[in-house]
């Protein structure tokens, strides 16, 4: 069988099964098995698969329709351009995170003018703290874009500690991570606290795709109302935060309001602000501290 009619085969599978994006889940996989670009794939489409590559092309599309992520299969998930190692112990990061990086990334040169036109701190490094870290991909693509930042990634799960720290190695940054639940075991204070926490409602994580549900639940179950990790932040974060340091989270699509509420309703805080991401959906919240 040639690369273009295994191409056919894997797609029909994965329609017949309703997955979505079937196209791309079964050329990605099969650039996987074939070690080959897209280019490549392209190139060599009349190009014969022998038969050790065709049955494991087909035993991972039969993964694939039994739920195992794509990202978990390739062992690779792309995020602000910087290629990510992910398994089963951390969260697959997603695009609408990187709304997220870009206020971070604002608001660390907005922290760095200051100190340079108001404090005459210009040398005093920012630290930043990137709270439920999962596989680094928030603290790292902070380091990897604004080089002179400290940065320190915190985890509950000790496995996903490792591959962040792997993360960190492969993409050539350096950061300190914390075996952390949540803010229990910090013992400084950062100019920004960034997290992307769990935040489904318990209630919706057996409504979830088959591939998310195969996700860690201890980065997606945020409690009864999906709240629990903001009110976490909410009642200890300030204490972290240096003067005018601020918060940065993502947001669940119906938690615009609820979110924000919670800071709104404590005197810690100031200045709330909500970011709409690429599908003009509120997904970023950052507030300041009083």
């Amino acid at each position: 069988m040639n690369i273009r009619e295994l191409k056919i085969i894997g797609n029909k599978k994965l329609e017949e099964n309703n997955i979505e994006d079937s196209v791309f889940k079964a050329e990605k996989l099969l650039q996987y098995v074939l070690n080959m670009d897209k280019t490549e794939l392209l190139i060599n489409n009349e190009m014969l698969v022998d038969k050790e590559n065709e049955n494991k092309y087909l035993m991972l599309i039969d993964k694939l329709i039994k739920g195992k992520p794509l990202q978990y299969i390739t062992n690779c998930q792309e995020f602000m351009k910087l290629n990510f190692f992910v398994d089963q112990n951390v969260l697959i990061p997603q695009p609408d995170t990187e709304i997220l990086l870009e206020k971070v990334l604002d608001t660390i040169n907005k922290i760095k003018q200051l100190r340079e036109i108001k404090e005459n701190r210009k040398q005093e490094k920012i630290l930043v703290l990137d709270l439920c870290t999962g596989s680094g991909a928030i603290g790292i693509s902070i380091k990897k874009y604004i080089t002179d930042v400290e940065v320190y990634a915190s985890d509950i799960s000790k496995e996903a500690l490792k591959i962040a720290e792997l993360n960190a190695k492969n993409n050539d940054v350096q950061i300190h991570v914390i075996n952390s639940d949540m803010l229990e075991n910090i013992k400084i204070k950062f100019d920004i606290i960034v997290s992307n926490p769990p935040y489904i409602e318990t209630k919706e994580l057996e409504k979830l795709p088959k591939d998310v549900q195969n996700e860690p639940q201890l980065a997606l179950d945020g409690g009864e109302d999906g709240l629990k990790y903001y009110k976490i932040i909410r009642d200890e974060g300030y204490k972290f935060l240096k003067d005018n340091g601020a918060i940065l989270l993502e947001i669940g699509y119906n938690q615009n309001r609820s979110v924000p509420d919670l800071f709104r309703n404590n005197e810690n805080y100031k200045n709330i602000e909500i970011y709409k991401d690429l599908s003009n959906i509120d997904r970023v919240v950052k507030i300041e501290k009083s």
